[in-house]
């Protein structure tokens, strides 16, 4: 027998779950439950900007790996996504960055998103924007995502904004403003020295409405229907099986892996592919985890002469000075997020908007799977990424069991022109690495070492030591084609009473990260569901 009914039942708790719970939870007389599968967000580090590089494994993670890469040497390669009250924006580097406009407008103009231009987006961004600097006609400051820049850059930091600049590269003081090409140092989603979470700065605030519940530790285990109308859900928790009905809206936003394997299992999806699990049919909705649009980030590893860098911390009286440092002022490393500085530029000299975006680390092996520098030494390093990967992968269903992980298959460099961009930006990289200002700190260049010199070298550089960077999309998509799974409002094709409002539905990636573009899709779409628009 079905529990208490609500009006709106969300799942997912990530960054545009807690969005939608504050919006919707507005209305006084809007019933709201929040399901989630990970735990709150109690632990420190999550708050400590620093802390992100402790956060890419571990228990607030979902602990997936890739299928073997067909065209990256077929590594199963770690794919961290966040499982705690925040999603994403609890675990990330916070780097706030919003896309350029050209690609929202692209999603309208070419890709069947009517009402999805930068144009009709911009509101929603600056909506929830609180920008503790900057203003103007291209940011909000009154929003609950509290935006700010880093209080102290790390020296490194400094020399990498320096040395882009020696390459010829121009310094840009706001990588969200008119002109996103550029390099200089990113805005954080931090406020007062503490990561500002779509946890912290959304869900907080609306906790003490009596008209939101949230409950963690919920494994939703599929989405009920009476025909083709979305009645509720089924989940577990420590406490056994319950059903819950929703008489509005089931609103599905579990990530971009969450949420088409929920639907999947839930009976939407590829017919052929529920039938070979035993899934009954609800709707064949054959885009429902294709289309998987991910950026392959491929880092430069540099050893450096002295400890200049945040790996000098790694010691033990370092450490707890810092500790000390942030507990008494607020100031010091700890400040930091590690990815301090970055840059958008060219690959394709020709190409209209940059079609590269670089992120640099004052530090060495700082996530998982990353190359490090020798035991006891300091290092710095530079990432970078093909902005608009043309390869697509999918998710798919490892069995009709919830609790197993499904099959993420990115599938990176599975398009040559990839090879070709990504190939620019380690050779760009090293370049930066190469100018006066950073090369006065730099003992060597541990990865890739100076072996590596010819095209087909660089190639296989990019192959071996590429990984995610976290910003999986475009497995619900939006659109008017046969494979679009929502419609512009972001309704389920076919179904009554479910939407998906989350990066799933982004009909390609968008040229930056992509926690911004989350919390603004979520923004709109309250205002969808709420009958605003």
């Amino acid at each position: 027998m079905a529990e208490a009914g609500y009006d709106y039942v969300i799942v997912g708790g990530g960054s545009a779950g807690c969005v939608l719970a504050n919006r919707l939870s507005e209305d006084s007389t809007a019933r709201v439950l929040m399901l989630e599968a990970g735990g709150r967000d109690w632990h420190p580090l999550i708050h400590m900007p620093v802390g992100f590089a402790k956060m890419t494994t571990g228990p607030h993670t979902w602990g997936f790996n890739t299928v073997p890469q067909k065209h990256a040497n077929e590594r199963e390669i770690p794919y961290a996504q966040g499982r705690v009250l925040g999603g994403g924006s609890s675990v990330n580097a916070e780097v706030f960055t919003r896309g350029n406009p050209v690609d929202y407008d692209r999603w309208a103009q070419e890709e069947g998103c009517d009402g999805w231009a930068f144009e009709d987006l911009k509101q929603y961004f600056l909506r929830s924007e609180g920008n503790t600097i900057l203003s103007g006609d291209w940011h909000g400051t009154e929003g609950p995502l509290g935006v700010s820049n880093i209080p102290d850059l790390q020296p490194m930091t400094r020399a990498f904004v320096q040395s882009c600049q020696e390459l010829g590269i121009p310094y840009n003081p706001d990588f969200n403003g008119p002109v996103q090409a550029g390099c200089g140092a990113y805005q954080t989603t931090t406020k007062n020295a503490r990561r500002c979470s779509a946890a912290v700065g959304f869900l907080r605030p609306a906790m003490k409405r009596p008209n939101l519940t949230v409950e963690t530790g919920c494994l939703v285990n599929r989405i009920t229907f009476e025909g083709t109308r979305a009645t509720g859900v089924e989940y577990v928790t420590k406490s056994g099986s319950h059903t819950v009905r929703a008489d509005s809206e089931v609103i599905v936003v579990s990530g971009a892996i969450g949420t088409p394997k929920l639907m999947m299992l839930s009976g939407v999806g590829p017919a052929a592919h529920l039938k070979e699990h035993g899934i009954d049919v609800v709707a064949d909705l054959p885009g429902v985890g294709s289309n998987l649009n991910d950026h392959f980030g491929i880092d430069i590893v540099a050893e450096l002469k002295g400890h200049d860098s945040l790996d000098k911390y790694n010691k033990l009286h370092w450490a707890a000075w810092a500790g000390l440092q942030y507990v008494l002022f607020r100031s010091g490393p700890i400040t930091s997020n590690v990815v301090e500085g970055g840059a958008f530029w060219y690959g394709d000299t020709g190409a209209d908007v940059p079609d590269l975006q670089f992120h640099f680390l004052a530090g060495a092996g700082a996530e998982a799977g990353v190359p490090s520098v020798p035991p006891g030494s300091s290092g710095i390093t530079l990432n970078s990424y093909t902005l608009r990967p043309k390869a697509r992968g999918t998710v798919r269903l490892r069995s009709a069991r919830p609790t197993d992980i499904p099959l993420v298959d990115p599938n990176f460099l599975g398009h040559p022109d990839d090879l070709i961009t990504s190939v620019e930006g380690v050779k760009i990289s090293r370049e930066i690495f190469s100018q006066p200002s950073l090369q006065k700190y730099i003992r060597r260049i541990r990865f890739p070492d100076d072996s590596v010199t010819t095209q087909s070298e660089f190639e296989a550089y990019a192959r071996q030591y590429g990984r995610t960077s976290y910003h999986p999309t475009c497995t619900c998509k939006m659109g008017t084609d046969e494979m679009a799974v929502v419609d512009p409002r972001l309704r389920v094709r076919g179904l009554d009473a479910i939407r998906i409002c989350d990066s799933s539905v982004m009909p390609s990636l968008i040229g930056s990260n992509t926690n911004a573009p989350t919390i603004m899709i979520a923004e709109k779409a309250s205002d969808l569901i709420r009958g605003n628009r």
